[in-house]
């Protein structure tokens, strides 16, 4: 039997708060996920059309929206996919296209420092502006900015 992604959720987290293997913090409540916390599915189809809203339209991030198709999508589709299952929710992204490899698939771009901090001017916009519990947007915000810079394949 495949543990729930909310299931991985909070093992996860038990462990990180040093419990032995296959115990979780008793008696209190389980934690909701990230995913429950940025608003389930409504909250995360929300965060990411204001994310490629700013791709799109902010100057800011005129050279990454350059590496993108001229219409977002496709794009919007997948990281709609992959933040579902990242933060806990269905495993939609896997269920559709397998492991994320996410580093193999951003490859064939050019991502160097200016590309991985305009994505991340973006997503940090649309933390800041997502109702969610300040906690759960700075945990949000640590993991994001290790992904965008593990993506980087220049200098």
């Amino acid at each position: 039997m495949t543990p729930t992604p909310a299931a991985r959720w909070r093992f996860a987290r038990a462990r990180s708060e040093g419990l032995p293997f296959g115990m979780t913090a008793a008696p209190t409540p389980p934690t909701p996920t990230p995913y429950e916390q940025l608003g389930g599915d409504a909250g995360v189809r929300k965060l990411v059309d204001r994310f490629y809203d700013l791709i799109d339209t902010a100057p800011e991030a005129a050279t990454i929206r350059a590496l993108h198709a001229r219409s977002l999508k496709a794009a919007r589709e997948k990281l709609y996919l992959y933040l579902t299952t990242w933060t806990g929710g269905p495993p939609l992204y896997t269920e559709r296209y397998g492991h994320p490899r996410l580093r193999m698939r951003h490859f064939p771009f050019r991502i160097g420092i200016r590309e991985r901090d305009e994505w991340l001017w973006c997503m940090d916009k649309a933390l800041d502006e997502h109702d969610m519990p300040d906690e759960m947007r700075q945990y949000l915000r640590e993991r994001l900015h290790q992904l965008a810079d593990h993506m980087r394949n220049q200098e």
